[in-house]
């Protein structure tokens, strides 16, 4: 396709200076985010420059997941997104829906399945889903600029842009830089930099969907554990989850505390339900006349090194048919409301997320255009609003990217 990207007419440059292009919308990240919004803009006739650090597109998206490509969930809702304002995240979900993403993806060549909780799976992967958005934005005519270090941005009126040798000017600039997770994988904060220097607020960050640490204390039992999995409810203030929950070497990790992590906050207890499935009660009185001890009937339903983290040795070695009312009672309770107030989180680099981010009241719920900035939109994970785990964070990046390139 011939490009539509015009050098200026201001005379020869100096040769030490790039020459500079212009173009309709200069997209800051080759992100889900960024690349959904180009190839949206681009469908539109506009020329559109994605500018990225990484020689390649979508670097985080091709390993979410461990790679497998959960890249939406069938029951997207508001209330899947944290957000200080809850309203922001409806008129975009609304306009992309799940089978929207759905149909696009599969109108390429991918096919999926579905999993617990609604989480849908390209069975060819996360590097295949990248690959449809970055071949698709190039079919349509967007100017890919990766491996190019931002040195600069201006702006507006208009907004210019020098990346690596490259020099850009548009009317429109698309902040699609994500957040400082998975710094491994490109994160950081630029985003946030960015929206402060055109005078946008950002609300305080900390890492989300990420495993949690437990004090001291506790580390014989993650230790004596670590690798053991199984079904729990986690439960942090008025929020709980149930999912699978794994012990690792420092803590805590899983669905189930992935999901809780974007709610904890430092100082405040989770509380853990080992047998959700339950009441404990109920399988002591099942096996009322049974002399089997206590020990040997925790370790048909939890792992067989659980109980001796939680109850004392003497509780575990009386036979089921002698359990008074109070063991059974300390048990239960020991069981099913497990309380433990966790050191801290893995950090930014084992996080999938951030929480917080570029403040959602400066910014269009329609257009992502900021308020008080004309030309300059933020999208994706860059902005205040996080989703659930499960394939939420993704359709994020895809309907606000779809919402700002319609717009632009």
């Amino acid at each position: 396709m011939e490009s539509r990207f015009r050098p200026l007419a201001r005379g020869p440059a100096p040769c030490y200076l790039p020459a500079m292009q212009t173009c309709d919308a200069i997209i800051l990240g080759a992100g889900a985010s960024g690349l959904f919004c180009a190839l949206t803009a681009a469908r539109r006739g506009l020329a559109v420059a994605l500018v990225d650090n990484s020689p390649r597109p979508a670097r985080k998206l091709r390993i979410s997941g461990g790679g497998k490509g959960n890249f939406t969930n069938l029951s997207v809702e508001p209330g899947n997104y944290l957000c200080a304002n809850p309203h922001f995240v409806k008129s975009a979900l609304a306009r992309l829906t799940p089978w929207d993403v759905i149909d696009f993806f599969t109108a390429h060549g991918v096919t999926y399945e579905e999993r617990d909780h609604g989480r849908l799976f390209s069975m060819e992967g996360a590097p295949r889903l990248a690959g449809i958005l970055a071949e698709q934005c190039g079919r349509l005519g967007a100017a890919f600029h990766l491996g190019r270090p931002i040195e600069a941005v201006e702006g507006p009126g208009p907004f210019r842009v020098r990346a690596g040798g490259v020099a850009l000017e548009s009317a429109r600039l698309v902040i699609a830089l994500g957040g400082p997770s998975w710094p491994q994988a490109g994160g950081t904060d630029l985003a946030y930099s960015l929206a402060r220097r055109f005078g946008l607020a950002v609300t305080p960050t900390r890492p989300g969907l990420v495993g949690l640490a437990l004090p001291k204390k506790r580390l014989a039992m993650c230790r004596d554990l670590a690798g053991n999995s199984l079904p729990a409810t986690v439960s942090c203030g008025n929020a709980r989850f149930t999912d699978a929950l794994l012990f690792t070497h420092t803590g805590l990790s899983g669905p189930a505390v992935l999901q809780i992590s974007s709610r904890w906050r430092e100082g405040r207890p989770v509380v853990i339900d080992f047998l959700p499935s339950a009441p404990l009660a109920e399988l002591v009185e099942a096996n009322r006349s049974s002399n089997i001890l206590f020990r040997n009937l925790l370790g048909r339903v939890l792992p067989k090194r659980l109980p001796g983290h939680l109850l004392p040795e003497g509780v575990l070695q009386t036979p089921v048919s002698q359990l008074s009312a109070e063991q059974i009672a300390e048990a239960a309770e020991a069981v099913h409301g497990f309380a433990v107030t966790p050191s801290g989180t893995e950090g930014p680099a084992r996080a999938e997320v951030t929480v917080g981010g570029v403040d959602t009241d400066g910014i269009s719920s329609k257009t992502f255009e900021a308020k008080d900035v004309p030309g300059l939109h933020v999208i994706g994970e860059a902005l205040d609003v996080t989703g659930d785990l499960g394939g939420y964070n993704l359709h994020w990046a895809f309907a606000s990217g779809a919402a700002c390139g319609e717009n632009l």
